[in-house]
């Protein structure tokens, strides 16, 4: 990751790591990225959480904000490690618009909300995916699963406090 990610760096273009984590999945979650600018500033970091959510949505979720971290008009080369986001929006998600986000066999796409977000942001943007195989033990993406994880743990507790408050 560390050649490729220097090399784009080197042509102009913004560099995202993201990850998503949800435990139990579907549960409490967390979502992070780190962006690098091409400029050379110091990489930006973020994460938020969900009191309930799946870990393809964390998933999802990351790499919006992280788009939505970059200016429209750029390019961007996303590091992840779902093979289920990187395929939908390389494979799946023209069609899927095409065919008024419904599958093959005539179903609504699940997560459609979260596609079109993504969809609308890659329109302003030149976005390329490179998948990261999952505890590759690369640091850039050992750093934001970190991130994902604290906010996971921080939405558990969350959302544990709030239904001791409520008597749950």
């Amino acid at each position: 990751m560390d050649d490729l990610m220097k090399s784009a760096l080197a042509a102009g273009t913004y560099v995202a790591v993201t990850d998503g984590s949800c435990q139990p999945n579907p549960g409490p979650g967390g979502c992070a990225y780190r962006l690098h600018k091409p400029d050379g500033t110091a990489p930006v970091e973020a994460s938020n959480q969900s009191l309930d959510t799946t870990n393809n949505i964390a998933e999802m979720q990351a790499v919006i904000n992280a788009l939505k971290a970059t200016p429209e008009g750029v390019r961007v080369l996303i590091f992840l490690d779902s093979e289920y986001v990187k395929n939908g929006c390389e494979k799946d998600m023209a069609r899927w618009a095409q065919n008024g986000w419904k599958t093959t066999k005539g179903k609504g796409v699940k997560n459609r909300e979260k596609w079109e977000t993504i969809a609308n942001l890659m329109v302003t943007r030149d976005v390329a995916f490179q998948e990261v195989a999952a505890h590759s033990r690369d640091p850039e993406h050992e750093r934001v699963d970190q991130l994902a994880k604290e906010a996971a743990e921080r939405a558990s507790r969350r959302r544990a406090k709030l239904m001791r408050d409520a008597g749950e």
